[in-house]
Order: structure tokens, then sequence, then C-alpha cells
């Protein structure tokens, strides 16, 4: 199911060099204050933000608006000898979705790399989104007679993995990612998409979705290929 949803591409790309492993931040979830590795966090309204956090190839930064009476965003991030695991997760209909993905994704990811001698590839990152798939498909039909609102939660889900000087990117749903690229010594910043939103409205989505897909994002946005629903 996720072959035809899902788009994988890989470029070159050079780590921002080394930290040693000290001052790393563990997983970080948006709204989540329990952070290590420093750098200015707060919330201010529906803003909640994190200036500049530490990790095993860089620095980070995050903010999210929220949108909803709960949020319903998950963001973490992963260092190891796989490289970096950046996650983040856009729920809809509910939390419980994104934060199923936010379990369960990474674990996946870790265990098929750890199969394969500890290389990434776009398989692998293919592999952990069809197996947290199918594990929340199996989690909702086993709440369906209790909990059938479950059934109706989903999450877009953008993921990108560092590993040596190759970035991977994956995406599900109306999630994109920009890279930005110093333009030569002039000091601006250039703007490269790197990823494709998986919707509907999109031609190259259309056929699949009128073989296979019927629901749509709180029934107000575009049908989405996410995970869930």
């Amino acid at each position: 199911m996720l072959q035809a949803l899902m788009n994988l591409l890989s470029v070159c790309w050079k780590p921002f060099g080394q930290h040693g492993g000290e001052n790393l931040d563990p997983i970080g979830v948006i709204g989540n204050t329990n952070y290590g590795g420093g750098g200015r966090e707060g919330k201010d309204g529906l803003l909640w933000y994190r200036d500049i956090g530490k990790y095993a190839t860089g620095d980070f930064s995050l903010a999210v608006v929220q949108a909803n009476l709960s949020l319903e965003d998950q963001f973490q991030i992963e260092s190891g000898p796989f490289g970096t695991f950046i996650g983040v997760y856009d729920g809809h209909g509910g939390p419980e979705a994104a934060r199923y993905v936010c379990d369960t994704l990474f674990r996946h990811f870790q265990a098929i790399v750890a199969e394969a001698g500890g290389v990434v590839t776009a398989d692998a990152i293919h592999r952990a989104f069809r197996q947290t798939e199918d594990g929340f498909t199996a989690r909702v039909a086993e709440l369906w007679s209790t909990q059938p609102d479950f059934a109706t939660v989903g999450a877009c889900c953008l993921v990108g993995v560092i590993f040596q000087r190759t970035l991977f990117v994956a995406n599900l749903g109306d999630c994109r990612v920009v890279l930005g690229t110093k333009v030569g010594n002039t000091g601006g910043i250039a703007a490269m998409q790197l990823s494709n939103r998986t919707q509907c409205e999109l031609r190259g989505c259309q056929g699949r979705s009128l073989r296979s897909y019927t629901l749509m994002i709180l029934k107000l946005l575009s049908l989405s290929m996410a995970f869930g629903e």
C-alpha cells in the first residue's frame, strides 16, 4: 500500500560535524519541555518553540503553532550509529495517530537497519513506514468495538535521515522538505524543495486515489495519503 504513496529520494549531504555525544538532545516531542542540551524553549500563546538544540551532526530548532483545541503533532530527533533520524508527524482528527507513529516508526527503522548491518537505505525507510502502517491498522482493528473513532485519526509524516554523506527524505501526505542552500558568496539563501505532497488533487495521485481511497482529513481538507484513516 505504501509503495504507491511514499516519495523517497536521496541527495548528497555533508554533515555539519560531530559533537562527540556531549549535551545532545533526547527524543523531542513538541510541547514537552523536558529537553537537554541547552537552548531556549518556551510557549507564547499557541506557539511552542525551541531555539537551538544540539544533536550528533549539528544544531536544530523547532516551532509549531497549535491550530486545534489539543496539540496533535509530534517531533523527534534520534542519533546513533545509523546517523541522525528526524521525524515530524502532523496529526489530524486527534493526536493518537501521530503519537503512535512517534512511538513506533523509529523503532522499526532502527531494527531494520540493524538487520542490514547498520547500512541505511531507502528500502529500510520504506519498510519501517510499512510496518508502522500495518501496526496502526492492527491497533484500529483491536479497538474497533470500544473506540471506533480511532479509525478516523491519521498523521501526515516527514522523515529525514542523515547517514554518512547522504540525506534520505521520506514523506506521506501534505508534508514537504525544503533545503536552504547558500548562494555562492552573495550571502543569500535559496530554497530547494526535496519532496512532493501526496495529496489527491495532484494529477499523479488521482488514479490511485479513485481506486483505493475514500476519506478526507476532517472532511474538509483534500484527500491525503497518510498514516491511519
